[in-house]
């Protein structure tokens, strides 16, 4: 627990948190009554807590013992955590130095089941522009309206990819946004092959961005960087003549920071 308890407290997460509390020091996990006396509650409202938190796989329970442990859904969450705090803090200062160099806003975004996730955002030159950008950190966009979206959907696999387009159905954002799956699939084979997305006024109107891979220690897309702004600045003339490679480049420099040196791979 960090700070002061606060006053509008919500019982219900105070009492799941100390369950995962009361869980995390019992290796072999507890019964329900054990649980529901540790925790000072009746085994019906125990009970009902520890079935609605299965079945987000918060908790899980033993077959054979009836035990209850904590969820690989916490380890999940945890491992992916870890994840975005090394890879913020190993991107933070290419990050800098290209929103310096572009005067434009630089974002850092993760997949997150069928949304790219902003985990980082540098926006050195805030009032530059009168175009107010939706972008936040912590929050998402649909993949196949952004070119960060655009990037993490191009380097998984084929398969994966047909599943995750069919499952999200592509909405049409704007007039540009690509809504035909075939479409888009034809469309990602050009970002694999170029190594960069372009999201050209299809997920905001009079906004347009540029994006590419980050690869992890092994070699393998974990992440996106882009480099977004209003398009009487982001022109297609300046994304083909300047952004296009200095995106790839901070995207190749990231990678090697995070220990893949075979930048030969696109």
């Amino acid at each position: 627990m960090t700070g002061a308890k606060p006053k509008n407290l919500v019982q219900t997460i105070e009492r799941a948190a100390f369950i995962f509390d009361i869980l995390s020091q019992f290796p072999n996990g507890l019964s329900l009554g054990e649980l529901a006396r540790k925790t000072n509650l009746p085994k019906g409202t125990a009970h009902r807590l520890l079935s609605s938190m299965a079945y987000f796989d918060f908790i899980r329970q033993e077959p054979t013992t009836k035990n209850y442990h904590l969820g690989f859904k916490l380890a999940d969450l945890g491992n992916l955590l870890l994840t975005q705090i090394d890879l913020r803090s190993q991107a933070r200062s290419f990050l800098i130095n290209l929103s310096e160099t572009v005067k434009e806003t630089v974002h850092l975004v993760v997949l997150d089941k069928d949304k790219a996730l902003y985990i980082d955002k540098v926006d050195l030159h805030p009032k530059a522009s009168g175009l107010h950008m939706v972008s936040r950190l912590g929050s998402r966009i649909a993949l196949h309206c952004s070119s960060v979206g655009k990037v993490l959907l191009a380097h998984m696999g084929k398969t994966d990819a047909e599943k995750l387009i069919s499952g999200i159905g592509l909405t049409k954002r704007t007039q540009n946004t690509i809504s035909d799956p075939e479409e888009l699939m034809q469309h990602l084979s050009f970002v694999r092959e170029n190594g960069y997305a372009i999201d050209d006024e299809e997920n905001e109107e009079g906004i347009r961005c540029v994006a590419a891979p980050i690869r992890n220690g092994n070699c393998k897309v974990e992440a996106a960087v882009s480099i977004s702004g209003p398009t009487t600045r982001i022109t297609m003339d300046r994304i083909e003549t300047e952004l296009k490679k200095l995106i790839c480049e901070t995207a190749n420099n990231i990678s090697i920071q995070l220990g893949c040196k075979d930048m030969g791979i696109k």
